[in-house]
């Protein structure tokens, strides 16, 4: 099964074609300002061009480990391995990347950029109001990127806002919302990384983060002068912030949502399948969806 309809070993062809999504991006800006807030393609419409031609295009933001191109050019993560599995169930063989920061992946699937999202996106209300979910891909706690020996002690966004730090968090992520909930003033970085080199750099105290990407990252980078604390629950007025992720796709995509939902399941329903998808990506049994927290009950905020 191909997951990136075109990759290359090389370095050189590697930022060749990030050039090209680059610039791509660039044209997704321009032209969100005249797309209209709503899908005008008919329900079945993805679903049958994506099984007639075996492909299917999925936004996705860079963002290990859930989707993003490996050392050899190919789009990888644990979003990519499950849904691809999902597509492939379909018939759908082939899934084709298109890199956008994270904050235009909504934008940018509404203007028709691409069929999906593979990103494990955050299910929250304000977000349903504008595309459809799936089901949950994966159950998320969030963690702290600190430096070595965490100097300020910090344990949650709680600790941060009353030691005073400066905390950065990812444009479009979850933890956004949970420090303007928290009336911190948070720096805003365009991806992961820009994160991880704002604690080194000491513009913050620290990045916050889905668990599951701040371990990647460190692991991937292992001399980074960085550590990450140990995950937990954000909780805001009193409500722990239990939370999902899922694929993504426009409100009009009824039949592809409801075919995907009905393949993901025989895989999220599977303890063994799931940890076969995912553990490559630094998954474990805590990240399997809870059955209980559907779409449905994380639209309604309940």
């Amino acid at each position: 099964m191909s997951t990136s309809s075109s990759s290359t070993s090389t370095p050189i062809g590697l930022r060749a074609r990030r050039t090209r999504r680059a610039a791509a991006a660039v044209g997704l800006a321009a032209a969100l300002g005249a797309t209209a807030a709503c899908s005008t393609t008919d329900s079945g419409e993805t679903l049958d061009e994506a099984t007639d031609s075996g492909t299917i295009t999925v936004g996705y933001a860079g963002e290990a480990p859930h989707s993003f191109v490996d050392e050899n050019g190919d789009l990888t993560g644990s979003a990519i391995a499950i849904d691809s599995a999902v597509y492939e169930e379909l018939g759908i063989d082939t899934v084709d990347g298109t890199l956008v920061n994270f904050g235009d992946l909504i934008p940018g699937l509404k203007a028709g950029h691409f069929d999906a999202v593979s990103a494990n996106m955050s299910i929250l209300p304000e977000r349903c109001e504008e595309v459809a979910f799936s089901e949950p891909t994966f159950r998320y706690t969030t963690a702290l990127m600190v430096p070595e020996d965490n100097p300020m002690d910090l344990t949650d966004l709680d600790s941060a806002k009353e030691a005073g730090a400066k905390v950065a968090v990812m444009g479009g992520a979850i933890e956004g919302s949970y420090t303007e909930d928290l009336g911190m003033d948070a720096t805003t970085v365009d991806d992961a990384q820009t994160g991880m080199e704002a604690v080194t750099s000491g513009r913050v105290d620290a990045f916050a983060l889905t668990a599951v990407s701040l371990n990647w990252m460190k692991k991937q980078q292992p001399d980074a002068p960085v550590e990450v604390t140990e995950s937990f629950v954000q909780v805001i007025d009193g409500v722990p912030q239990e939370g999902a992720g899922g694929a993504t796709f426009n409100k009009d995509d009824t039949e592809l949502v409801e075919a995907f939902n009905e393949k993901l399941t025989e895989i999220t329903g599977d303890k063994d399948k799931f940890l076969e998808l995912t553990e490559p990506f630094g998954y474990t049994e805590a990240e399997i969806p809870d059955p209980e927290l559907t779409t449905e009950i994380l639209c309604e905020g309940i």
